[in-house]
């Protein structure tokens, strides 16, 4: 089968060895596998991550975020048939998605969003899943609660700030503000439900205090945290909640004590690593969020549309991801 793949890490994204196009043998199902035929697939971060600092001494296939037809099933399987359309974001333990067929446990998938074509269905399984667990299960936020209360999301023009606003606005009585720089990011965030869009260029202390909002009971950054450290603990309120996903290079939490603001750390990718007892949550996730697709709360997120799944596109979406300019997500659609 038809498979991108890199086989040395580091290489910049404009080197055409960076990512490359492979025959590789189509896998065989496990007890709980689906085997997946790929239709389309959307570029995040963490492709960029893996590609750039994991070692490999194999070809390895990337790609999380995938959409497809379940082409065989597993001995153990429950959840799915042969022949049902699925969405799902893959784990970090096992091969991606940019490739013909892929296999992926049955209890981080779920049913595509019937309201959906491919493509914009491929934009959503792991930033909604890490916005719902962001939301829902690390900061405790309790649906169709919070009135009074306010939420800052630095970053809300990308992949995950694009859910989590929603999220926040349709499913919660937080104030949401958005954090962009870009006009057009800007215009994005709040076409996506938030009440305020700040400017993470400029301070956003008094930013927040020209709104009449003197502290955030709730922070999520999503991107360059080490740049926003100082300023989050400062417009937090005492006993407020900061969340992140991204990679600081150095974090002292020594600096959140003053004010009892607890920290917590969220990646999707916990319950598939470590196959908690929890692990079939994803699966129950994905389908909600199908349902609130469906009936029209949540929208999907794709910004940009790339094309065929190639290496020469997979290299572009790359470039595109590392630039930090991307609105929404990138997504590519077919061999």
């Amino acid at each position: 089968m038809k498979a991108i793949v890199y086989t040395h890490h580091g290489l910049p994204i404009d080197d055409a060895n960076a990512l490359v196009e492979m025959d590789i043998p189509q896998p065989v199902p496990g007890p709980r596998d689906l085997l997946v035929a790929v239709s389309a697939v959307s570029v995040n971060p963490v492709d960029t991550k893996v590609r750039a600092g994991v070692k490999t001494t194999a070809p390895r296939v990337l790609g999380f975020d995938a959409v497809g037809t379940v082409a065989a099933v597993g001995e153990g399987v429950t959840l799915f048939k042969e022949g049902d359309e699925v969405y799902y974001a893959g784990a970090l333990n096992r091969p991606g998605s940019n490739a013909e067929f892929q296999l992926v446990d049955e209890r981080i998938v779920g049913h595509k969003p019937r309201t959906l074509d491919d493509a914009h269905a491929a934009a959503l399984p792991l930033t909604a899943l890490t916005a719902w667990e962001m939301l829902f299960d690390r900061l405790k936020i309790a649906e169709g609660g919070h009135e009074g209360e306010s939420i800052l999301i630095i970053g809300a023009g990308g992949g995950v700030g694009s859910i989590l606003v929603q999220l926040a606005r349709r499913l919660t009585k937080l104030t949401v503000i958005g954090s962009a720089s870009r006009e057009e990011t800007a215009q994005w965030v709040r076409e996506l439900g938030a009440h305020h869009v700040i400017d993470h260029s400029k301070p956003l202390g008094p930013q927040l205090e020209a709104l009449g909002i003197a502290h955030v009971d709730h922070l999520v950054s999503l991107t360059h945290t080490d740049a926003y450290y100082e300023q989050i603990v400062e417009i937090v309120k005492p006993q407020g909640q900061f969340g992140l996903i991204d990679d600081p290079h150095a974090l002292d939490a020594t600096k959140l004590k003053r004010k009892a603001i607890s920290l917590h750390w969220e990646s999707m990718f916990t319950r598939s690593t470590y196959e908690t007892p929890d692990m079939i949550k994803q699966h129950e996730l994905l389908d909600r969020v199908a349902a609130l697709i469906d009936d029209g709360t949540l929208r999907t997120t794709l910004g940009e549309h790339f094309g065929p799944i190639t290496a020469e596109n997979l290299r572009r979406a790359h470039q595109r991801i590392e630039s930090h300019k991307a609105k929404g997500k990138i997504v590519l659609e077919g061999f």
